[in-house]
């Protein structure tokens, strides 16, 4: 039983839910998010609250009612308060700087690498080992997020390279010299 898709979405002050012909319109102080919902769900919106229903009482509409509150209660979040990533960068010589709307991260290969932003991601860099990335949309900062850390990921051995803020790299000893 979804227990999650039975939960109520609160709809917060300034923010107004357009839905019409299945597909959901978020307007709020910092955007406009827009989603087609799958036919098997529903969006019933009464007194400043949203609930999600289902047709048909099945695993898979369940599993899709549980997928669809938490979608709509993202962007509910994401245009009243948006949502943020935090990165560090571990390394002798690893930096990132912005230029325009990329990214310039030097993670100990033989060439920079730009890294442009996606539409509606801001980045700010802190003393030059640390990426903020701020968006309403708490998939594609998800993504971008992701994209940077997959350009190096930490290593075990010292901890080189482009961790989570909040992630712990479990470090392994290294080579002993035995003879």
């Amino acid at each position: 039983m979804s227990r999650v898709g039975k939960k109520v979405i609160t709809i917060p002050e300034k923010t107004s839910v357009d839905y019409k012909d299945r597909v959901i319109v978020v307007k709020g102080e910092k955007g406009t998010l827009t989603r087609t919902l799958h036919p098997a769900v529903d969006l019933e919106i009464k007194d400043n609250t949203i609930f999600v229903t289902i047709e048909q009482e099945d695993r898979k509409n369940r599993s899709l009612q549980g997928l669809t509150r938490s979608l709509v209660a993202n962007m509910v979040d994401g245009v009243s308060k948006g949502f943020e990533r935090v990165l560090e960068i571990n390394g002798i010589g690893y930096r990132a700087e912005m230029k325009g709307k990329s990214i310039v991260l030097n993670l100990g290969y033989s060439h920079p690498i730009d890294f442009p932003l996606p539409d509606g991601i801001d980045a700010t860099v802190d003393k030059n080992n640390v990426i903020r990335l701020t968006g309403i949309d708490k998939e594609r900062v998800g993504q971008t997020a992701a994209s940077i850390r997959k350009l190096r990921k930490p290593e075990p051995y010292k901890g080189k390279g482009v961790k989570y803020a909040e992630e712990y790299i479990q470090r392994k000893a290294g080579k002993t010299g035995t003879k």
